[in-house]
């Protein structure tokens, strides 16, 4: 593979946008989320429209879920997962590429259907569109901006017979963002359609905090250790069983 033409690794603009920009994303994604939850709180939130409308949300949510679960497990494992280590498992390169293709198509489809599903109904059923925000706008802008341009770019390039595999350029690319020795020049052997999808999911990171979206950070882990909640009775004798200790009726 080959530098795009004209690329200059360490070019200014080059640093920005491969190193500056990624750096500064992951910094606003993780000091975004620690604010949110300690000044914010009850704003963290789906801010769930479902008493307005059920229908259109009991198709479109699931499906949305659903796709972008399956989105998100392919992006972990076809960018965190090194080629060598595929090879080592006895995975062959032509069989990773069918499963990655054919799955990451399907929930690629899933989501967006699921998404055009939840605009459509957030722009149609009114007390839904007056809940909306300005925030909310952004956000599915974004992310639906993001999806779109990731499975444009897959599909588009195994329909044209020349799929690039990014296994080769985007992954190592981001990989060596985490190790702090990132190197531009294997993102700029990757086509035009993978950097601009890369830098709106970084973009979309950034956003990631100060949206909804923090929900997917939830869990409603307090109720395995939370203690039982006792209501009072007007009776004087609660049940046929004499109390336990510790938990006699208080007067």
């Amino acid at each position: 593979m080959t530098l795009a033409a004209g690329a200059d690794p360490n070019s200014t603009l080059n640093v920005l946008l491969w190193v500056v920009v990624p750096y500064v994303s992951i910094t606003v994604f993780v000091a975004g989320h620690v604010w949110r939850y300690r000044y914010d709180k009850f704003g963290w939130t789906t801010r769930s429209s479902q008493l307005y409308e059920r229908r259109l949300l009991r198709v479109g949510s699931p499906l949305f879920h659903f796709g972008i679960l399956l989105v998100a497990l392919g992006h972990i494992g076809g960018l965190l997962i090194p080629e060598s280590w595929t090879d080592a498992a006895g995975v062959s390169e032509t069989a990773y590429h069918a499963v990655a293709v054919s799955l990451g198509t399907v929930a690629g489809f899933c989501t967006l259907a699921g998404a055009a599903i939840l605009v459509y109904r957030r722009r149609t059923v009114g007390p839904v569109f007056s809940a909306t925000t300005r925030n909310d706008k952004i956000m599915y802008v974004l992310l639906v901006g993001t999806i779109v341009l990731g499975l444009g770019t897959t599909v588009l390039g195994n329909l044209t017979g020349h799929p690039h595999d990014y296994r080769l350029t985007v992954a190592p690319w981001f990989r060596s963002i985490f190790v702090l020795h990132p190197d531009t020049s294997l993102i700029l052997q990757a086509p035009i359609g993978f950097r601009i999808h890369a830098l709106c999911a970084w973009v979309l990171f950034a956003f990631w905090p100060f949206s909804r979206l923090v929900h997917v950070f939830s869990a409603p882990l307090g109720y395995l250790t939370r203690p039982y909640i006792v209501y009072r009775s007007r009776d004087a004798q609660l049940g046929a069983r004499a109390s336990r200790r510790g938990w006699e009726r208080v007067p």
